[in-house]
């Protein structure tokens, strides 16, 4: 294995990708039937038509989002397009209980310092000391990784 080869990687899982996108493009398209055949007062016909426009945002953003794959490195966590997500040397521990505040089928890493708060849909997110990943990937994947990455923390002593 060479060092820049990615110890494990965590994709979307293309079902749950289409489902989640599916979702938010069904919901946009209730909003807009809502609006045009039954339609209420002309201020709440103008909400539901802005409602149903961030719902294509939000369906946009989750198609884009979950395109690249997460990498696991020797000394980090980035995605396929090379953003740092956190060092490994960062990293306190990993929590992926049923009880944990964690994405759906996912983990969620604890960092030593706060770091800028980033999103992206149905993969990861960032706020504070606390790294989510998950959403629309699958479960056994995303257990694989972090347990590669409650490995690493085991071997240093964390």
């Amino acid at each position: 294995m060479t060092e820049d080869a990615p110890i494990a990687v965590l994709r979307a899982a293309p079902g749950r990708r289409v489902f989640a996108v599916a979702v938010l493009l069904a919901l946009a398209g209730l909003l807009i039937v809502s609006a045009v055949t039954r339609p209420p007062a002309p201020g709440w016909q103008a909400v539901l038509v802005v409602f149903a426009g961030l719902a294509l945002l939000g369906a946009e953003a989750l198609r884009r989002a979950t395109r690249p794959a997460l990498h696991l490195h020797a000394d980090a966590l980035r995605d396929s397009n090379g953003t740092l997500l956190a060092r490994l040397e960062d990293v306190t521990r990993v929590e992926r209980g049923a009880f944990a505040f964690k994405p759906s089928n996912g983990f969620v890493l604890h960092l030593r310092a706060r770091q800028p708060r980033a999103w992206q849909p149905g993969l990861w997110w960032r706020m504070g000391k606390r790294l989510g990943v998950g959403g629309t990937v699958s479960a056994g994947a995303s257990r694989v990784m972090a347990d590669q990455i409650a490995l690493r923390l085991a071997q240093r002593g964390d």
